[in-house]
């Protein structure tokens, strides 16, 4: 029987991921992966960790730009920083790509895709597709379709700009990108 096995037969064994992180890494990994506002007590016990070093750790990753913090509401919140993650993005986009050339042919798919479907829908954005399933007399798979295809299409928008700034800020963002130290 493994340990696994054993917790789940009314040992009181921690989890596995407690058994191997540190709090501190919890806290980061709950903290990269908010996709909505959470508060700090949230992401403690999310985290499996106590309030006080959780708070220490949220603030240090605000103050490296990984997250937000809210301070508005009736609670301090927490919450992803998009910025950061788009240019973690676009470092990745870089880092797999062999080449500027191969960025800007995924950029080209991208817009094509998008424009087949403004030209065999009639249509310019995911939300006027959707309105064509009100609109048209359709079988429940065509409706289906087009839902998933509005979807796809929403996410391809969002990967178009982070694709367009990756092929902008090549010479900056690629792994091979020679950084010339200032001079006094």
């Amino acid at each position: 029987m493994t340990r696994d096995d054993a917790s789940s037969d009314g040992d009181q064994s921690p989890p596995l991921v407690t058994q191997r992180t540190t709090g501190e890494d919890r806290v980061r990994m709950v903290a990269r992966q908010l996709t909505e506002p959470r508060t700090a007590n949230w992401i403690a016990s999310e985290a499996d960790w106590s309030f006080e070093p959780t708070k220490r750790v949220l603030e240090r990753l605000v103050d490296n730009g990984v997250i937000r913090r809210d301070d508005e509401g009736q609670h301090t919140t927490y919450r992803p920083d998009y910025r950061h993650q788009a240019m973690r993005e676009a470092m990745a986009l870089c880092d797999d790509a062999g080449s500027v050339e191969e960025l800007t042919d995924r950029l080209s798919e991208i817009k094509t895709r998008i424009q087949e479907w403004e030209s065999t829908y009639d249509v310019s954005s995911p939300n006027e597709l959707r309105a064509t399933i009100a609109d048209a007399d359709l079988s429940s798979d065509e409706e289906a379709e087009r839902r998933d295809i509005a979807r796809t299409w929403e996410h391809l928008e969002g990967r178009l700009e982070i694709v367009r700034f990756a092929v902008r800020e090549w010479d900056f963002l690629s792994s091979s990108a020679a950084f010339v130290e200032a001079s006094d």
